[in-house]
Order: structure tokens, then sequence, then C-alpha cells
């Protein structure tokens, strides 16, 4: 049985998109993934970006709200920054809830390629989350 895992960040812009790319892109098919946001703002196409420069495809991922997610029932919900862990809903059919706070790349500010240096910080920080979160075997 695969487990399930939900993403949680306030504007499920970036760092949601990012870790739930990210685990389907290790994980293969091991897992049922999905990110949602407190108040989803549309995917960043920056984050699009610096995922298609390491071959991983969120192109086509929609930024949604996390109350169409409230009636399931997930192995895991992963908040992935401060702010949506103190407004986060109460999940109750979640086994594991986890916090993994990453700093906002969406406030990036400067030139294109500046910006784009610190979205590909946080990639590379969150695909290190995510391995260790594999070789956990949670």
């Amino acid at each position: 049985m695969k487990k399930s895992v939900l993403f949680l960040c306030t504007g499920n812009s970036c760092r949601s998109q990012m870790a739930e790319g990210w685990l389907r892109h290790l994980a293969g098919d091991h897992f049922d993934v999905v990110s949602a946001g407190t108040h989803p703002v549309g995917l960043n196409p920056y984050a699009v970006n610096v995922m298609s420069e390491v071959g991983v495809d969120i192109s086509n991922h929609e930024s949604e709200r996390v109350d169409s997610y409230l009636n399931q029932t997930f192995h895991y919900v992963i908040t992935v920054c401060d702010r949506v862990q103190e407004t986060c809903p109460i999940f109750p059919g979640a086994a594991t809830m986890l916090h993994w706070n990453f700093d906002d790349p969406a406030k990036a500010t400067g030139t294109y390629e500046q910006r784009l240096i610190v979205f590909r910080k946080s990639r590379d920080e969150i695909a290190d989350r995510i391995r260790r979160f594999l070789a956990e075997g949670l």
C-alpha cells in the first residue's frame, strides 16, 4: 500500500510544490503525494525553472487550497514553513505531522539571476530533506 503525503505551505507556489515534485521524482510510485496552501497564489515560474534544471517537471502542478484535502486521510502531513504551521488546520486522520521550515524563495529580490540563485538554494535544501526522509524509512 502506498503511503500518502500532503505538503503544506502558505501560498503553495514554491516550497510545497518543489517538495511534491522531489518526492514524486525520488520515490517513484511509492507515495501518493499532493501539496496545498492555506492561501494559494499560483505556481511560481522560478520554482518551475529551477526544478526543470535538475530534470523534475512541476509545470503541470496546480496551486490548491488546503480545504480541498481536509476530509482525506494522510500518512504524513508535512508543513514546509513556519507561517503555515501556525495556521494549519487539524488533520485528525494524519498518522504523522512533520514540520520542515524552509526560507521562502519567493521573497527574493534582485535580478533574474540573483533570484534564481535563491530558488536553487531552496530547491537543493528541499531535495536534501526529502532524501533524508526517504532514508529514514518513516
